[in-house]
C-alpha cells in the first residue's frame, strides 16, 4: 500500500508532541532517521494509523508476528494518543513496553484502544512485536 500523508508540512504531528509532522514523525516515515526508543516507534506509529501510512507500519512490525498485507480504514479517524507508561525501550535497551490509550471517531463513534505494546531494538531498530493483554476495567475480578 502507498504511503498516503495528509496536511502539510507546518501541521501539527498527529502524535501530539507538538512539532510540525514533518519535523517529528513525518522523518521517521520518510525513512530519514529511526526512531530512538520504543515510545517514538510507538508515536511515530500512531501517526502512521493517523496519515495511513500502511508501508511504514509493516517495515516497523517485527518480520515473526507482522501481517502480509495491511488495510488501513480511510474512515477510521485516529485523534489523540496518551501515553499511560513505558518500561525499558531506551537507548541502550534492547526491548521494552509502552502502555498507551489511542483515541479514534469511527463512524460518528469516538472509541479508545487501549494496549501495552512490546518492543524489540534489532540491527539498531526498534520493532513492534505484538501487544500484551489489558485487563478489562469495569468487569468483577473473580
Amino acid at each position: 500500500m502507498t504511503a498516503v500523508h495528509t496536511g502539510t508540512v507546518t501541521a501539527r504531528c498527529p502524535c501530539l508532541l507538538g512539532e510540525p509532522y514533518d519535523e517529528c514523525c513525518g522523518r521517521y516515515h520518510r525513512g530519514e532517521t529511526t526512531a530512538p526508543t520504543a515510545e517514538r516507534l510507538m508515536r511515530s506509529r500512531f501517526s502512521a494509523f493517523a496519515v495511513l501510512d500502511a508501508d511504514y507500519l509493516l517495515a516497523t512490525w517485527h518480520p515473526s508476528t507482522r501481517p502480509r498485507t495491511l488495510d488501513l480504514d480511510p474512515e477510521q479517524r485516529w485523534t489523540r494518543l496518551d501515553i499511560l507508561g513505558t518500561s525499558g525501550g531506551g537507548l541502550l535497551d534492547t526491548t521494552g513496553t509502552v502502555e498507551f490509550r489511542a483515541h479514534y471517531v469511527l463512524d460518528g463513534h469516538r472509541e479508545s484502544l487501549h494496549e501495552n505494546s512490546r518492543f524489540v531494538r534489532e540491527d539498531g531498530n526498534w520493532l513492534y512485536l505484538d501487544a500484551i493483554a489489558t485487563p478489562r476495567q469495569g468487569l468483577p475480578r473473580v
